[in-house]
């Protein structure tokens, strides 16, 4: 396993749409690990492959809330699809590894199902709600070319310190 490098803007990589998996091999397995490596150095909680110069369909998320009872899970989804959306909508702030300094008020669906494979392509199907539902958008986002900050209804800049303390998506 490796930490990779995380492409800022303006990486034409993070405006391209990823391309589909195909192959569940040796490659996939070695930029997946690689991609929780560099997810959890950064820190964040959540890394779209295009984050690290590899145009695929590939996220990783790593997610825990001890006050709602919310164990510890990491997913690395294959190909992900929101396939549902709740009509029940809320404004986050959200931040982004490829965009440091910068933060935004976002408006998202709180809840969302997603379809998709884990890494050695068995499927997947999850029914995601809150924060969890929102870090999920964000990178399935980055897989078709869209930053954050193209959804924000409010965008600042903050010191690096401060972006750094966030919890980042």
């Amino acid at each position: 396993m490796a930490v990779r490098d995380i492409v800022t803007v303006p990486h034409p990589v993070l405006r391209r749409k990823a391309a589909p998996v195909k192959d569940f091999g040796p490659e996939l397995q070695r930029l997946i690990d690689d991609m929780i490596e560099t997810m959890r150095a950064a820190p964040g909680v959540g890394l779209a492959a295009p984050q690290v110069n590899v145009s695929q369909r590939v996220i990783v998320v790593e997610y825990e809330d001890a006050e709602a009872g919310i164990p510890h899970q990491l997913y690395a989804v294959v190909n992900p699809v929101i396939v549902d959306f709740s009509r029940a909508t809320e404004i986050g702030t959200e931040g982004c590894l490829s965009i440091p300094g910068i933060i935004g008020d976002v408006e998202r669906a709180r809840k969302v199902t997603v379809k998709g494979f884990d890494r050695h392509g068995n499927p997947l199907h999850l029914t995601l709600d809150g924060w969890v539902a929102r870090i999920f958008q964000h990178e399935i986002d980055h897989l078709n070319g869209v930053l954050f900050t193209d959804r924000a209804v409010r965008v600042e800049r903050v010191a690096p310190e401060l972006a750094a303390a966030l919890d980042r998506v």
